[in-house]
Order: structure tokens, then C-alpha cells, then sequence
């Protein structure tokens, strides 16, 4: 079974998100005996804000690293993405590898009833962390909202979030946020 497992927060080691994905992969490794793990950090790895000389594969470099990505993504049973909130939204780094993965013909196409999916048959956590608390349904998150979006968009829609909230509200809050969400993480 292959595991993408992608980190975007920009904190490092500090990162909420990152603790969550590391602790889901941790018991993944405990369900699964036999991981194929491949591990993408988004804040080391460099990866150009999509251009229109990108889009229509100009750049040679560049469509070899969207071909990694896309792979990638395709190949994986499960995909693990740690993703903090930053103004509400995503990290940017985070957004651009969502460009990369977003490819008509490979990961959904366009039919007369609409798109379609092509990316499906996987399971997609999300590893989510804000500083405030938005809950499920906020018109202020377009973080997880956009996450599940592109996931169902390519076809998968075995998509789970598990988030801690107000990590930034104070140490009491920031520990039971964590506790709540590796809990959790300890009953998949």
C-alpha cells in the first residue's frame, strides 16, 4: 500500500500539522504492515507558483517536477496532508502543488454532465490546524473546504479531516486541541 505523505506548514518542527500527520502515519504503520511511504515536504521542496509557461509545458524543468508530483499523487493509496491555516486559506506552497495535481485528462476530465474524476479508488487524510476555531461549516475556512473540494474534484471521496483548533488561543487550549485530534487519530 503506498502513502503520499505531504507536510506544508511553514513552522517546521513548531508545526501543530506536522505533529498530526507524523502521528496518522505512526498509525497507519501500526494497521498496515506493508507502507510504501514516500514523504513530500512542501516548505523544502520548491515548487514555482503555476505560470502560464508552466500550464503549457514550456518550462522542461518544471513540467518534469509536475510529472513527479502527478505521479505521485496518482500512484498513492493514501494521501496524508498536514495543512495548517494561514488567513483562512492554505499555505501557498500547498496551493501550488494543488496546481500541479489539478490536470485535465489525468486526474479529471470534462463531460457534458460536468467533471469527472479520474484520480479516485483512495483515501485522503487531512491534518489540519488553525490558530482559531472556525468548526465545520465557517464562511471564514477556505482551508479544509478547498482541500476537500480538489479531492472530490479528482475523484476521491473517502476524505477525512481531523483538526485542532485555537493552537494559538493560549498552552491549555493548544494541548487539549491536540489531544482531542490524537485521539482521534488513534481510532482509524
Amino acid at each position: 500500500m503506498k502513502v503520499l505523505h505531504i507536510d506544508s506548514s511553514i513552522l517546521g518542527d513548531a508545526s501543530v500539522s506536522r505533529q498530526l500527520s507524523q502521528a496518522l502515519i505512526e498509525q497507519l504503520k501500526t494497521k498496515h504492515s506493508a507502507l510504501e511511504i514516500e514523504y513530500l515536504d512542501l516548505n523544502t521542496v520548491n515548487i514555482p507558483h503555476l505560470t502560464g509557461a508552466i500550464l503549457m509545458g514550456q518550462d522542461a524543468e518544471q513540467t518534469a517536477l509536475g510529472e513527479k508530483l502527478l505521479n505521485q499523487y496518482l500512484a498513492a493509496d493514501i494521501v496524508v496532508i498536514g495543512a495548517s491555516m494561514y488567513n483562512f486559506g492554505l499555505s501557498s506552497n500547498l496551493k501550488a502543488w494543488i496546481d500541479r495535481i489539478s490536470v485535465a485528462g489525468r486526474t479529471f476530465k470534462y463531460t457534458e454532465n460536468g467533471p469527472v474524476g479520474l484520480a479516485g479508488n483512495k483515501t485522503a487524510y487531512i491534518l489540519s490546524s488553525r490558530g482559531g476555531v472556525y468548526g465545520d461549516n465557517s464562511p471564514m475556512d477556505f482551508q479544509e473546504g478547498l482541500l476537500k473540494a480538489v479531492f472530490n474534484f479528482t475523484g476521491v471521496t473517502d476524505v477525512q479531516v481531523i483538526r485542532a483548533e485555537g493552537v494559538n488561543m493560549g498552552e491549555d487550549i493548544k494541548t487539549q486541541a491536540i489531544n482531542v485530534a490524537l485521539a482521534k487519530i488513534t481510532q482509524i
